[in-house]
């Protein structure tokens, strides 16, 4: 059986990692080097960084950040945000990222995703998406919508369709992020994360909502997610707890989902 994933989420701006509540209200907390460095000595299973500012600015992804941030983990690292062609994808490649996450940008031109799988083979290309809770109606029939711009801009997408096509263009993941549940620390939403792991054949990332390890373990027993993202959960001030990837990683072996173990050296 294949093992579950951890993945260290973290949204950066200014070369800061920065925490909101459903995309509102951003804390800073530490800079993004040190906090990757930390979760990677403590055997998180990936890491992924978001330059949250670069599309809203109009500008590339700081590669300074993701230089920085490379020298200091030993796991797969995502990064994403103001990736807008594959010279971007080569630069950031080569700044020391393994994974890229599009987002806004495959919205507005969905050919990207499959330039990018072309180009780097589709294990590198991570669609990543906004979705809300809306009625459901011919043009949504999944009853989630996709929104861009970090959550400032709604598209008419249907988030399934949308997942569906992503697929087809060649995204080798996709990260499914309820932006209802953003922040919330009240777990993760269910109901799309299964729908679109129903509706596709490649790893979806749940996103959006983690404040205990039994979050992890719903969203593992309940769809078929096969990585999920944390953040709050391990270092905000906004919690009256924060728990180590040591914790989280036994609570889910405990509760029988394959996890890779934590090692003591």
């Amino acid at each position: 059986m294949l093992t579950k994933r951890l993945i260290a989420c973290f949204d950066v701006k200014n070369r800061m990692v920065t925490k909101a509540t459903k995309f509102q209200n951003n804390i800073d907390i530490a800079p993004a080097e040190e906090i990757a460095e930390t979760v990677s000595n403590a055997q998180i299973d990936e890491i992924s960084c978001y330059d949250i500012m670069a599309s809203a600015e109009k500008r590339p992804i700081d590669l300074e950040m993701v230089r920085a941030v490379a020298k200091k983990v030993f796991v797969p690292f995502t990064v994403g945000g103001g990736i807008r062609s594959l010279e971007d994808m080569y630069q950031v490649l080569k700044a020391g990222a393994e994974k890229i996450s599009i987002d806004s940008m495959a919205v507005r031109n969905p050919d990207i995703i499959r330039q990018g799988a072309e180009a780097f083979g589709r294990q590198c290309m991570v669609l990543s998406m906004q979705v809300k809770k809306v009625p459901v109606t011919e043009a949504i029939p999944s009853g989630y919508e996709i929104a861009i711009d970090g959550a400032r801009t709604f598209t008419g997408m249907d988030a399934v369709q949308w997942a569906i096509r992503g697929e087809a263009l060649g995204a080798g993941e996709i990260c499914v992020n309820s932006i209802d549940n953003d922040g919330t620390h009240q777990g993760y939403d269910l109901d799309i994360t299964g729908k679109i792991a129903e509706a596709v054949s490649i790893p979806i990332i749940a996103s959006g909502g983690a404040g205990r390890p039994e979050h992890l373990a719903e969203v593992f027993t309940k769809t078929g997610a096969s990585a999920g993202i944390i953040s709050s959960m391990l270092y905000s001030p906004r919690l009256p707890r924060n728990f180590t990837v040591e914790e989280i990683k036994r609570e889910l072996m405990d509760a029988g989902i394959p996890m890779r173990p934590y090692v003591l050296f």
